[in-house]
C-alpha cells in the first residue's frame, strides 16, 4: 500500500528543528559558577561578573538595565530575559531592534527560529526564501508577516513622534490580545511596567514596516508617525538621573552599551551628577 504522506519540499526539510530557548529555571548553574572562580582568563572573568551581578541585586537602591546586542535571542536566550523580567531581575532594557523584533515579537506571533548550519550555500537559502543569522535559519515570508503587523500596529496609532520605548510599549499592548506565544519579552516587560528602549529601532522589521507606513500615508497625504531617537535618549537619561545608583547587565555590546553608558555624560550636561543626583555648580 503506497504511502499518502507528502514529501516535504525542499523549504520544509531546512526548517525542520526548532531552536529550544534554555530554561535556566530547570537546573542550578550556581556551582560550576563558583567553580570558575578559581579558574583562569573567562572564567573567572565570569565568576566576578557573577558577584557583581549579585550585589547589585541585593542592593535594594541598585536599578539594573540589561543591555542586549547580537542575536543571543535568537540562539535560544529568550527565556532566560524573560525570567530576569518575572522575577524583578531587571529594571530597564537597552536593545538592539533585531532582538526585540526580529527575535521576540517575531516569536511571539507564533513563528520559529530553526537550527541550520553556517555552511549552507546562501543561494540555496535565498532560492527557498529563507535567512540566515550564522547557523540559525528564518522563514523570510514570516518576517515579513512580522514587518507587516508593525505596520498594522502603527497604522492604528496618533500619527506623532513616539520614542522607541512607547512604541514598544504598543507592541506590548497588542501582543496581550493577539500574541500566540505565552511568554514573550515584549509582552512581559509591558505587564510588569519594564521599559525597552532601542535606540537603532528601525534597523529590523520594524523599520521596514514602519516604512510602509510613512509611504501609504503619504500616498494619501495623511500625516504619519515617527520613531525619535532623542526622546530616547531624554527618558532613558531621565531614567538614570531618577534611579541614582544602578548597574549594567550587559550581553554583548554595541549601541545598546554605549546608549545607556552616555547617559551619565548627558547628564552631567543637563547639569546633574548622575553618579550623586544633585545639580552641578555651574563652572563656565
Amino acid at each position: 500500500m503506497k504511502s499518502t504522506a507528502k514529501k516535504p519540499t525542499p523549504k520544509q526539510a531546512l526548517l525542520t528543528k526548532e531552536v529550544e530557548h534554555i530554561d535556566i529555571t530547570k537546573f542550578d548553574a550556581r556551582p560550576i559558577i563558583d567553580a570558575m572562580k578559581k579558574m583562569s582568563f573567562t572564567s573567572r572573568d565570569l565568576g566576578k561578573a557573577t558577584e557583581i551581578y549579585n550585589m547589585m541585586l541585593a542592593d535594594k537602591k541598585c536599578s539594573i538595565f540589561l543591555t542586549l546586542a547580537g542575536s543571543t535571542s535568537a540562539g535560544g536566550c529568550m527565556k532566560m530575559y524573560v525570567d530576569m523580567v518575572k522575577n524583578n531581575m531587571v529594571d530597564a532594557i537597552v536593545a538592539t531592534g533585531a532582538s526585540i523584533v526580529d527575535m521576540d515579537f517575531f516569536e511571539a506571533l507564533g513563528f520559529k527560529h530553526y537550527q541550520g548550519n553556517q555552511f549552507m550555500d546562501d543561494k540555496v537559502l535565498r532560492d527557498n526564501y529563507i535567512d540566515r543569522i550564522y547557523d540559525t535559519f528564518i522563514d523570510e515570508e514570516q518576517l515579513q508577516a512580522c514587518d507587516h503587523t508593525i505596520k498594522e500596529i502603527a497604522d492604528k496609532l496618533e500619527p506623532r513622534p513616539y520614542s522607541s520605548r512607547e512604541f514598544i510599549h504598543e507592541m506590548g499592548k497588542w501582543l496581550q490580545k493577539n500574541g500566540k506565544k505565552k511568554d514573550s519579552l515584549i509582552q512581559r516587560a509591558y505587564e510588569n511596567g519594564v521599559p525597552i528602549f532601542c535606540p537603532a529601532f528601525t534597523d529590523s522589521s520594524a523599520g521596514f514596516g514602519l516604512v510602509v507606513h510613512q509611504v501609504e500615508r503619504m500616498k494619501k497625504k495623511k500625516p504619519y508617525m515617527t520613531i525619535d531617537s532623542i526622546a530616547d535618549f531624554r527618558e532613558l537619561t531621565d531614567i538614570k538621573i531618577k534611579a541614582g545608583t544602578s548597574g549594567l547587565l550587559m550581553v554583548g555590546g554595541g549601541v545598546p552599551k554605549n546608549f545607556v553608558q552616555d547617559t551619565v555624560v548627558c547628564a552631567e550636561i543637563l547639569g546633574v551628577d548622575a553618579l550623586s543626583p544633585w545639580p552641578l555648580e555651574k563652572t563656565r
